[in-house]
């Protein structure tokens, strides 16, 4: 087995959509969501009282930046899916065409990269998850099965005389940086 996706095995497997290509020729799989989610619209009191201030110059304190960026913070919607690879790629994680278009929601990093090494880590069992942001003007609810982003595999490139890293993955979303 070079490459593919597995049910992460405390979903019910009814319950969770393997990714697929949508055409011959799709270079990405679409992902879906495990669940149903609620993603917030950023346009929230705590971020417009934040802008208000900002642009009349007034100081603003701690606390309500603090407020603002609860309503900024991206949401992790859970796929119920798991990649594993080679050694030498990775998935890509990128948009769908249709959700800023469509639907107002964005990946706030631009793209999600997963490593080989997070396949089957032990804190989540490699289960893959989008960050998304909501800058629509309401609330959008996303369905189960709902198409939200897409996965790409990816090789990559060491370069030449690097030393290789010693740590070894002891986590899972976002522990490669610790």
């Amino acid at each position: 087995m070079k490459r593919g996706f597995e049910r992460v095995s405390s979903y019910d497997p009814e319950d969770v959509h393997l990714p697929v290509r949508a055409t011959q020729h799709a270079a990405g799989y679409d992902l879906f969501a495990a669940r149903d989610f609620t993603l917030p619209s950023i346009w929230r009191g705590p971020f417009l009282k934040v802008l208000r201030a900002l642009r009349r110059e007034e100081n603003v304190t701690d606390a309500a930046l603090d407020d603002a960026w609860a309503v900024l913070k991206p949401y992790l919607v859970p796929t119920g899916v798991k990649a594993y690879m080679q050694e030498d790629e990775f998935v890509l994680i990128a948009d769908r065409s249709s959700g800023p278009l469509k639907r107002g929601l964005i990946l706030p990093n631009g793209i999600g990269v997963v490593d080989a090494d997070y396949y089957n880590n032990p804190n989540n069992e490699g289960e893959l998850f989008v960050q998304l942001l909501n800058f629509g003007i309401r609330d959008y609810h996303v369905k189960q099965g709902e198409r939200i982003a897409q996965a790409i595999f990816m090789p990559y490139l060491r370069a030449d005389n690097e030393q290789t890293p010693l740590a070894k993955r002891t986590g899972g979303f976002g522990s490669s940086g610790k």
